[in-house]
């Protein structure tokens, strides 16, 4: 005897069900580039326990009486150098990103976007696609290199949505791509056409990656080693043997000891030492943002020809490039083996 399926009884709720989901999540960014959008950004990120380790009671009144009282201010001038008329770049970049996924993927799937600070949230646009029928979704954190300071409060933030729905999703995560022959052979095609395109030869290119704190690496997170291995394979994937390549880590905060050796010691070390033509590329960043708009392009450039340098300039992240959309299209049909 065939089964054969029954239809709703009449007083049944409607019910979505059977699509597959796409949520790629970034970083975060402000509303706005001012100091309350700001300081609304900096609150929610800095009271993550994964990124900053110190207990609450020391840490809060510190982050409450001191920091968001004059760090939201700085931050919102250094915004302000980089905003478009689309709204933060990692934002309207990170959207395009989804949209190219979205073409790429085709109508079987449906792809949004969220942050994971600020808008829109995770726990949003994880309802808006069961809402959809989104029954089985894929989380894609845009963060090539594992870090319990990114990844892992991306997984969090999903977990504290799930625990709230009485209709779970099934769920995968996009693992870490960091050594992904689809991740270096992208980078290597983008950045070998953008120093082909340069008025100039530089002699050394900084791989700059975001900062963590030393701490982090000793107590077991393999974010360092994550990045050093896309470096080594980056460097040999370029093969540009008339270019010297440093590895370096930005974006130092507070009085603890950082990865080094930090970008902006090396920029200056760089140019005293003699460099004159240097450039600067950020594999870790998805998209460029804030930490690759204005710390590497606006601040590196400016504190390069200051120390002597003669020539500077800070290559664009993959984006919503076709090598990168290519490079997601490869990694996410990948994680959605068996679903698709």
């Amino acid at each position: 005897m065939t089964w054969q399926p029954q239809s709703l009884p009449a007083d049944h709720p409607p019910v979505r069900s059977g699509r597959i989901g796409v949520l790629v999540v970034n970083l975060g960014t402000p509303d706005a580039p001012d100091p309350a959008s700001v300081k609304r950004y900096l609150g929610e990120f800095l009271s993550d326990r994964r990124v900053v380790e110190i207990p609450a009671l020391l840490w809060q009144p510190i982050l409450r009486g001191i920091i968001l009282n004059t760090r939201p201010k700085k931050s919102a001038e250094a915004y302000g150098q980089v905003w478009t008329e689309e709204g933060s770049p990692l934002a309207a970049i990170t959207k395009a990103q989804a949209a190219g996924l979205q073409d790429r993927l085709g109508a079987g799937v449906i792809v949004r976007y969220a942050m994971r600070y600020g808008r829109p949230s995770i726990g949003d646009e994880l309802q808006a696609l069961m809402d959809a029928g989104c029954d089985r979704i894929l989380l894609a954190p845009l963060y090539p290199q594992y870090s319990g300071a990114t990844t892992a409060t991306v997984v969090d933030k999903a977990a504290d949505k799930l625990r709230t729905m009485r209709w779970q999703p099934a769920l995968r995560t996009l693992p870490p791509y960091h050594d992904d022959p689809a991740y270096i052979d992208a980078l290597a095609a983008d950045l070998s056409a953008q120093l082909d395109r340069l008025d100039f030869a530089p002699e050394v290119m900084l791989l700059s990656f975001h900062g963590m704190p030393q701490r982090t690496l000793e107590l077991g997170d393999p974010y360092h080693c994550h990045c050093r291995k896309t470096a080594r394979l980056l460097e040999a994937a370029l093969d540009r043997r008339d270019l010297r390549i440093v590895t370096t880590f930005q974006s130092r905060f507070g009085r603890a000891k950082w990865l080094e050796p930090a970008t902006d010691v090396v920029i200056e070390e760089e140019a005293r030492a003699g460099t004159k033509r240097l450039v600067v590329a950020a594999p870790g960043f998805s998209a460029d943002c804030l930490e690759t708009l204005e710390e590497l392009a606006i601040r590196g450039r400016e504190q390069f020809l200051e120390a002597g340098g003669a020539q500077f300039a800070a290559l664009s992240c993959l984006n919503a490039g076709d090598a990168g959309m290519a490079m997601l299209e490869t990694i996410v049909r990948r994680e959605l083996a068996g679903w698709l």
